[in-house]
This record gives structure tokens, C-alpha cells and sequence, in this order.
């Protein structure tokens, strides 16, 4: 029977450095990755306490624990981006020997905590960190991508079947080279223009602007839904409600603002049985990471107070794409 109440839907694009090594170096950057480690061990010991299933869209790369072993198993087709600075493998060469002297590119260890602990899902943040929508990509070596995410992701005993694209970017054509690989569900977008799918090239300031606002005060509405507005077909789309912002100081006057928007949607989610989906880069806790977890408690807390008072669940998206396709 198909779950009657709500859920909190967490995943996480669990990335260290691939995701950011394109804007960042690591003397901007490396506080946050290296306090990403510790935050990842600390996300899971709440998750674990609190009963909190999540997903954690984990790049391939990071299923390693030795730089021989990741170089044996680069896929041979490659994104040939117009922008060379987008992929990773320019830099493989030059990183540590191993993830005891390099924890910034290495997450083998990290993957099997992960792994260990109850309610938590590993999905796929593709293998490279892929970019669906930038100059230079093409479907073939998309499907490179996902096959060899798949396949170092199965040396481990893990299946990937939830997928999360690197900066949001999709079509319609990336759906169906995930379908064709074997994923089952990805996590879509906001149902606002604001969040519509865009190259980086594409992207507008104006447009940035206005969801840095949209986190803070409901310019765009709650974003939660109900399991019957989910299409069966796969894969699934596991539509996001909102990014979990990290603490800023700059806009630390503000933070009350961002929390309230929250409880607030999660509110609304439970009492009219909604599913709300709410992610974040585990990266963007390494700075701050007292602050940002105190933020987290807090939103877990009020999760419990839902959970009591109407039956709001806890769902990874292994999990909901089985409520849609299964009805259990």
C-alpha cells in the first residue's frame, strides 16, 4: 500500500573537490574539503541517532583509495569540454599517492562509512563529475561516464540506481541515457524558472540572484509534492525543494530568515502529506562546521516534531522511487 503521509527527502552530492576545482584552488578551497571529512562523520552520526535516511550522490572518482587504481579505471571516452578547466581529468596526474596523504581527491573510506550506516543510500553524482549541459560534452561519453560510475561503484558491493547531475544540468536526452544504463530515479529540479536546467554560460546573475533571495523569503513557493504528481517512468524524477545554503557570515543576520523558510516548507509538507526535498554539499559544512551543524539540528529536531504529530517520514530515494514504482 502506497505510504499515506509525508516524507523528508534528504541527498547530499557528495563531491570534495571535483566539484569546485574549477572555481577554487585549494589554498581558496581546502579548509572547506578537508573540513568536508569531518563533517561527513559527523552528518552521519545525527543521521544515525535520529534515524535520518538520506542519499549521497557520491562522484565515481572518490571510489578509490590509491591514484593507481583510479587511473586503471578512467573511462577512455572523455568530455571534450570548450572550457578545459571543467574536467578533473587534467589534473589526475598530479594528485597524492594515496587517500592517507591525499584526502582532498580520495574517499574510499568515507564511502564505506557511508555504506555502513542504516537508512543511508549511495547513489551517483556521475563518475567525473560530469557536466550535461556544457560546450563539448556529447551522449556518448555521457553513457562512458555513468557505466564506469556503475561499475567501480560494483567493485564495492554498492549498486547505484539514484542519480544527481552535477550542477543540475540535464535534458531530455540525458533522462535516456540514465534509463539505458540502469538508473531508476535523479533528482529533477525546482518547478519554477527560477531552477530551470542552464549551462554555466547561460546562467544569468539576475537569475542566481534571485534563489539566493528565494532561500531566505518564499518568492517561489514551498516546492513539496504529493507521490501521485511523480511520473512512473523511469527514471524516476525525485524533484529538489530546496538547497540547504550553508552559514554565511556576511549574511549571518539573516540566518533566522533561511531557517524559517524552512521549518516553515517542512510544516506545510507534513500537515498536507507532502514529500520535501532538501539537499546540500557536504563541502559546504566544512567551514563553519559548528554553526552549520547546530543549523541541521535544528531542522532534524523539527523533522522529529512532524514525525510526532503527523507521521512525516524519513526517506532516502532508493526509497521513494520504490513508494512510486512498487506502491510499498
Amino acid at each position: 500500500m502506497t505510504l499515506k503521509k509525508g516524507a523528508l527527502v534528504i541527498s547530499l552530492d557528495f563531491e570534495l573537490f571535483y566539484g569546485v576545482r574549477d572555481h577554487f584552488s585549494v589554498a581558496d578551497y581546502g579548509k572547506n574539503i578537508v573540513g568536508a571529512r569531518k563533517a561527513v562523520m559527523e552528518m552521519l552520526e545525527l543521521f544515525q541517532q535520529k534515524s535520518i535516511h538520506a542519499t549521497w550522490a557520491t562522484v565515481g572518482l572518490l571510489f578509490f583509495d590509491n591514484k593507481l587504481d583510479l587511473i586503471e579505471n578512467i573511462p577512455t571516452l572523455k568530455p571534450d569540454y570548450k572550457n578545459k578547466k571543467l574536467s578533473p581529468y587534467r589534473h589526475v596526474q598530479n594528485i597524492g599517492e594515496n587517500e592517507k596523504t591525499d584526502g582532498l581527491h580520495f574517499g574510499l573510506s568515507l564511502v564505506n562509512k557511508i555504506k555502513q550506516t542504516e537508512g543511508q543510500e549511495i547513489g551517483s553524482h556521475t563518475f567525473s563529475h560530469f557536466y550535461c549541459l556544457e560546450e563539448g560534452q556529447s551522449d556518448a561519453s555521457f553513457c562512458a561516464d555513468l557505466e564506469c560510475a556503475k561499475k567501480v561503484a560494483s567493485k564495492q558491493n554498492i549498486e547505484l540506481n539514484s542519480l544527481v547531475f552535477p550542477r543540475n544540468q540535464y535534458d531530455e536526452g540525458h533522462l535516456r541515457s540514465c534509463g539505458n544504463v540502469g538508473f531508476k530515479a535523479f533528482r529533477g529540479n525546482e518547478d519554477s524558472w527560477l531552477y530551470a536546467p542552464r549551462s554555466q554560460e547561460d546562467e544569468l546573475v539576475f537569475r542566481r540572484l534571485l534563489r539566493l533571495l528565494d532561500s531566505y523569503f518564499n518568492l517561489s513557493g514551498h516546492h513539496a509534492y504529493s507521490l501521485d504528481q511523480i511520473d512512473k517512468v523511469l527514471p524516476i524524477n525525485i524533484p529538489s525543494s530546496r538547497f540547504l545554503r550553508p552559514h554565511s557570515k556576511k549574511l549571518k543576520i539573516f540566518e533566522g530568515f533561511k531557517l524559517r523558510r524552512i521549518l516553515s516548507d517542512l510544516t506545510y509538507a507534513a500537515k498536507n502529506n507532502l514529500f520535501y526535498h532538501l539537499w546540500w554539499h557536504p563541502h559546504n559544512f566544512g567551514d563553519n562546521l559548528n554553526d552549520n551543524m547546530k543549523m541541521l539540528n535544528k531542522i532534524v529536531d523539527h523533522y522529529l516534531l512532524l514525525k510526532e504529530s503527523f507521521g512525516f517520514e524519513s526517506l532516502n530515494m532508493g526509497e521513494v522511487c520504490d513508494e512510486v514504482i512498487n506502491g510499498e
